[in-house]
């Protein structure tokens, strides 16, 4: 009778295995899922513990800097314990699909989920927020009525009166990326070579000083991302609050082709073994109650607009997104750097 029972296992087995094609079982049944992430650990970990406790999977998880991250899977290869990567911006995700060591998912929930200009074209990568890079300008010195698009900001009229951070930040290669892509290289650098000889001062610090910089009256207008702002104004630091109030975001490119955004997304690492939970875990961060949670914890939008903002977002109005595919932004990366280097943008 033992004997019967093992047979039938077998069985079963090789019929379970034959149907999967080559995931091993474990994949199948997996109790747990291994995540490295260049989100803060206050930013992600509620909701994966929301996940184990909805499904019984255990989420271990592993942080650093993006671009560690990346150097620390290309190292270990096929030996990596990682099943996921999640990083932010699209740029370092397109890096990771560049360097193979991610792989390709299908899934009709997420595709069904997540717009198709936030995600990988191959299912390589998703999207799980929207950031946002917006014009933030002094109450007090500029009116709304001035300000137009990212273009306008290399006239004349800004001169010594624009902040931004330095070239070296993705988020700013990105926005370059994004404007090749759609205006072309001849006009980009066009723009920035006026954009250049337009900044306040050398580029330095984060978006949270270009906010508090035009607070205090070293320039009147910054490029930041929006829920740098959104951060600042329910800060428990009062210095914060203060620099907030002084300032307002302006939604540049509404007459054309949209303020740019970008993403926080997530891919399914090359080397994983869980790849049923992996895909399991992704459909959760890209659900309504995930989506909601993040918009209110980081002020960043959700994937969809179907899901309801916080209030800070609210306050701040609807607006019109640049919808070219956010691949794009890590295709013309290279490009985009040789072009500020060119500006001379430091």
């Amino acid at each position: 009778m033992q004997r019967s029972a093992s047979l039938f296992h077998t069985i079963i087995t090789t019929i379970v295995v034959s149907l999967v094609g080559i995931a091993p079982i474990e994949s199948i049944i997996a109790d747990e899922v291994n995540i490295y992430s260049a989100r803060q650990e206050s930013l992600i970990k509620p909701l994966l513990d929301r996940f184990t406790q909805k499904t019984g999977i255990n989420v271990n998880m592993v942080t650093s800097k993006g671009d560690a991250l990346l150097t620390r899977l290309r190292s270990e290869g096929m030996n990596s314990p990682a099943d996921l990567l999640l990083t932010v911006d699209a740029g370092r995700l397109y890096r990771a699909q560049e360097a193979g060591v991610l792989q390709a998912v299908e899934s009709f929930d997420l595709n069904n989920k997540i717009p198709i200009h936030l995600r990988s074209l191959d299912g390589q990568w998703y999207g799980l927020s929207v950031r946002a890079r917006v014009l933030v300008y002094a109450k007090d010195r500029v009116q709304p009525s001035e300000l137009s698009s990212y273009e306008a900001l290399s006239e004349p009229t800004w001169k010594g009166r624009v902040c931004i951070r330095s070239s070296s930040n993705i988020y700013n290669q990105s926005l370059v990326a994004g404007m090749i892509a759609s205006q072309g290289m001849a006009d980009t650098e066009t723009w920035l070579a006026g954009l250049v000889s337009n900044f306040a001062r050398p580029p330095a610090g984060g978006d949270r000083d270009q906010i508090k910089a035009v607070a205090a009256g070293q320039c009147d207008v910054a490029i930041v991302n929006s829920y740098y702002l959104g951060a600042m104004i329910s800060s428990s630091d009062k210095t914060q609050q203060d620099a907030a109030s002084k300032v307002a975001l302006f939604w540049p490119n509404q007459k054309g082709r949209g303020t740019h955004i970008n993403i926080s997304g997530i891919g399914v690492t090359r080397a994983a073994k869980n790849i049923e939970s992996a895909k399991q875990l992704i459909s959760f961060l890209a659900s309504d109650e995930s989506q909601q949670w993040y918009a209110d914890r980081n002020n960043e939008f959700p994937v969809r607009d179907t899901v309801q903002v916080s209030s800070t977002l609210e306050s701040w109005g609807s607006f019109k997104a640049d919808t070219i595919n956010v691949t794009e932004l890590g295709r013309n990366n290279a490009e985009a750097i040789k072009a500020m280097d060119r500006a001379g943008w430091k």
